[in-house]
């Protein structure tokens, strides 16, 4: 019995509904699935684009870097879900490569905050306005209200996937 699919060959058939699972959340868990796996790729090759030498999980501080302007490395690594050491390591990299670098905190003489220099910002902005138009042409052809009301879901998931 053949109930539905993701565009990738993948059945949702019966077995997962006679085990009590529902079907929707069973074809959200797929699609999900197919988009996090297709984020990854782009997301490392968005980073290489950026800078050869670029790790993929670098692009979303950049990403947020240049959403918030300077931040603490503290408050970088809790909007990214990731440890303190892993912060560091990634920020190291980033300051290595002379995309980010780091100032003390007017607020506190003890902290320090991290910015995109305007070599980074200006790498990262030309891949995302690229990344940008690739979306204009892939969902060209979608109602505007549609466009809007994916962006409401997917903005709706991230707040209730936070903490």
């Amino acid at each position: 019995m053949h109930e539905g699919g993701n565009g990738e060959g993948h059945r949702i058939g019966s077995g997962a509904a006679e085990r009590g699972m529902d079907p929707a959340f069973l074809e959200l868990e797929r699609e999900l699935t197919v988009l996090l796996r297709r984020a990854r790729a782009k997301s490392g090759e968005m980073a290489r684009a950026v800078h050869p030498d670029l790790e993929s999980a670098a692009y979303g501080l950049l990403a947020r870097l240049d959403e918030t302007g300077p931040l603490r490395a503290t408050d970088l690594a809790a909007y990214i879900g990731v440890g303190k050491a892993t912060m560091s390591r990634q920020l190291r990299a980033l300051e290595h490569l002379g995309l980010v670098a780091r100032e003390p905190d007017p607020a506190d003489g003890r902290a320090w905050l991290v910015h995109l220099t305007d070599e980074g910002r200006a790498r990262f902005r030309r891949v995302r306005d690229a990344r940008r138009e690739r979306y204009v042409r892939q969902m060209g052809g979608w109602d505007r209200q549609e466009v809007a009301e994916l962006a409401r879901l997917l903005h709706q998931l991230n707040q209730t996937s936070e903490g």
